[in-house]
């Protein structure tokens, strides 16, 4: 029989020495690199250094090993072409039948906090994605692992038929090719990320935008029923997200789901500072309450309370850990899902008594990240910034007769942080600590503004009003006046800025201006 040859490089050294002594069982020859031969010696097993088959040593750093027409001529040898063959016997080079690489941890450095731009590049792999790419091309005679968790599946073929079938190289090799078209494309956009900017401020945006994402869900339909979809996960993303949040209880995540979570847990990531405890309540993809408070409990029913009726099957996002206290209440009505960074043992306990009801555990929040969005479109998509901007005390412009007080300023900061979150047109009404009304995604302004005056459980007299955009008219001042407002914060920008501070100035309603949008689409 002539020789088998199997070639093993690995970073993740996870079950590599268990499958190489299956492979030495089959009868193949080990052939290998570096720390991997030298893991595969300490378990005891034959190994032959790569060096020592192409007769060229390792160089530079480990950066040349496997580059190496030996290599590549035995990975990619048809072994049903004559031709071919005879060339390996006459040049001495053995065909490899076997690869066993996975790359060098690019996408695991770029995540730790701090990373040097340099240690970086050095995890780029280049030896690994050729071998990988080679042997998969050839996947009619090479079987070609990159996962650990295919050394089973190949180890028992392999022993019970001497063989692995076309069928699982076949996948094999497909797996390989996605694996590597997402580490090619997290290089591609860090390395992007890190260019030089066209002109003093400006971003350069790439000429190619690549986005490879690894599938994590297909689900059972779409935003409706008649429409197909699944959910991908960003394998770079190191940052709380619901991408990363653990499943506790509860029935498969649906389409509708994942954007309202999404939507709550970052609403409240951005209220986790102010108070030991925030609160959010989402509706398609809107909030119908948000508040803060001393415990998780108190935050939650404020939250609820800003409009009870559109809580009724919500999304729960909370700051703080669910007690048994805080899982009563949201026991207490119907709710699609509760995401928070944990759960008491009494919590879980009482939230699985609902069947259906989703627990999504995040871990303690970590700080947000300058990323980039995508949203798709027919025949394209749109990448831009998440929305990081913040205002503070500092940055506001009180333009009006009356000046707020420094309370009337933590409130009308408060109301907008909330009406961040609120689809345009919005505008909300705040307490301190919770909203109290909230008109969303009206076609105009006063809409919104009537809208959530008119949802409001409560007086608004004394209240906070913020508007995510800019007053085109006076009209909006004017419901203010209406319901006793008793500040209000706005962007400014207006042609019409001061009629509207006029009219402020009218009712002695004090204003402020953040010269910062806020539409939300």
């Amino acid at each position: 029989m002539a020789k088998r040859i199997a070639l093993l490089s690995v970073s993740d050294k996870t079950g590599v020495a268990d499958f190489a002594r299956v492979l030495v069982q089959c009868g193949f020859d080990l052939l290998s690199t570096g720390g991997t031969a030298r893991h595969l010696r300490d378990a005891g097993l034959p190994v032959r250094d790569v060096s020592d088959a192409t007769a060229f040593p390792e160089i530079l750093d480990g950066r040349v090993k496997t580059l190496h027409p030996v290599v590549h001529a035995g990975l990619l040898a048809r072994r049903d072409v004559d031709e071919h063959m005879g060339k390996l016997r006459d040049l001495a080079i053995d065909p490899i039948d076997v690869v066993v690489v996975n790359l060098y941890p690019f996408v695991e450095t770029i995540r730790k906090p701090g990373i040097e731009f340099e240690e970086a590049v050095e995890q780029i792999d280049i030896g690994g994605p050729s071998m990988l790419r080679s042997a998969a091309k050839n996947f009619a005679s090479v079987t070609v692992i990159i996962d650990s968790a295919d050394y089973q599946r190949a180890g028992e073929q392999l022993l019970s038929k001497g063989n692995t079938t076309p069928q699982l190289r076949a996948e094999l090799a497909a797996k390989v090719f996605v694996a590597t078209s997402q580490y090619d494309a997290a290089i591609a956009n860090y390395l992007s990320s890190h260019l030089a900017p066209a002109t003093e401020g400006e971003f350069q945006w790439p000429a190619v935008y690549s986005l490879s994402l690894p599938l994590a869900q297909a689900m059972r339909y779409g935003e409706n029923p008649h429409q197909a979809a699944a959910f991908y996960r960003d394998p770079t993303t190191n940052e709380t997200s619901l991408a990363t949040a653990r499943q506790l209880h509860g029935k498969e995540l649906s389409y509708n789901n994942i954007l309202d979570a999404e939507g709550a847990l970052e609403m409240v990531r951005d209220f986790a500072d102010l108070a030991p405890a925030a609160a959010v309540i989402v509706k398609h993809s809107n909030p119908c309450g948000i508040a803060i408070a001393s415990s998780p409990f108190e935050a939650y029913e404020r939250a609820r309370a800003t409009d009870p009726d559109s809580a009724f099957g919500g999304i729960v996002a909370l700051s703080a850990e669910v007690d048994g206290d805080t899982a009563r209440a949201i026991n207490a009505t119907f709710n699609e899902i509760v995401i928070a960074p944990s759960f008491t043992g009494e919590a879980l306990e009482i939230l699985r008594t609902k069947k259906n009801l989703r627990l999504l555990e995040t871990g303690r929040f970590t700080p947000k990240q300058s990323s980039k969005l995508v949203r798709g479109i027919v025949g394209g998509a749109v990448v831009t910034d998440r929305d990081l901007g913040s205002i503070q005390t500092k940055d506001l412009r009180a333009v009006t007769k009356t000046v707020p007080a420094a309370g009337d300023l933590e409130g009308l900061l408060f109301a907008w942080r909330c009406v961040k979150w609120v689809k345009s047109n919005a505008i909300v009404y705040a307490s301190h600590q919770a909203t109290l009304g909230i008109g969303a995604g009206q076609m105009s302004r006063v809409d919104a503004a009537h809208l959530g005056a008119r949802k409001a459980r409560v007086s608004l007299k004394g209240a906070y009003m913020a508007s995510d955009a800019f007053f085109p008219f006076r009209d909006c001042v004017d419901i203010a006046h209406e319901h006793g407002i008793r500040a209000i914060i706005q962007p400014g920008g207006s042609m019409r800025d001061g009629e509207v501070i006029a009219a402020a100035d009218d009712f002695g309603i004090a204003m402020v201006l953040t010269g910062m949008r806020h539409f939300r689409h």
